[in-house]
């Protein structure tokens, strides 16, 4: 990737991230932040409030693209150790199906202790799920069917790692955090798997224009210097 796309990507993956957690906090995190000012008529307040939760969102969307590009390392580590795709494969869902687990047991389920937040937990876990296995599957239906396992496998597996400071939280609103941290992530990452194609593509066609002008400008000169 060149390092305009590389710019143009990175800005857009950032707006992302900030974008939705700043419109989501607005109903998230609505009576923690937002009520008082609202009800008080504390507008100045109350877009701090927003714009520190676009920051917030901001600092994600970073996360993300770093745990992006730290996975297309792994993957092709995976791929050198496993040899094949196929074993590879299998050991990204052994992987993913032990991550749902921990989420499960140990994530999940020491802080449902009521009927609220058991709902809440699952309906999180199925949007994570759902959502994984949606962009795997326009990812493999834009690239190739054999990419469909590596990107469920970042969907739900570095999704989660990401994730993981707001699930390990022990005091605090929990589940606010819980609830509005995971959605920039997942958008971020839906973007950068299924965008980046895009960004390779239009970087080659960039690279192939540059050395048509270089060979023009060069001919040109060439035929200056005979005149």
């Amino acid at each position: 990737m060149t390092i305009r796309n590389w710019v143009k990507f990175f800005l857009k993956a950032l707006l992302i991230g900030g974008a939705v957690t700043g419109v989501l906090g607005l109903f998230v995190r609505w009576d923690d932040i937002f009520s008082q000012p609202f009800n008080a008529g504390q507008w100045g307040e109350f877009l701090a409030g927003f714009v520190w939760l676009v920051i917030v969102g901001l600092t994600m969307s970073i996360i993300s693209q770093l745990c992006f590009f730290a996975y297309l390392t792994v993957h092709q580590i995976g791929m050198n150790i496993f040899r094949t795709l196929r074993l590879w494969n299998w050991v990204q869902l052994l992987i993913i199906g032990v991550v749902i687990t921990d989420l499960i047991l140990f994530r999940f389920a020491p802080n449902a202790e009521t009927t609220e937040q058991v709902w809440l937990y699952g309906i999180l876990l199925t949007i994570l799920i759902v959502t994984g296995v949606v962009t795997a599957y326009f990812k493999a239906k834009w690239t190739n069917k054999d990419t469909f396992i590596s990107a469920l496998f970042f969907m739900i597996v570095i999704t989660t790692v990401e994730w993981l400071p707001a699930l390990m939280v022990e005091e605090g609103n929990i589940d606010s955090w819980v609830t509005l941290l995971l959605f920039p992530f997942l958008a971020v990452n839906a973007y950068q798997l299924l965008v980046l194609p895009k960004y390779n593509a239009q970087s080659d066609i960039d690279r192939q224009k540059l050395e048509e002008r270089r060979a023009a400008r060069k001919a040109e000169a060439q035929t200056a210097s005979k005149k």
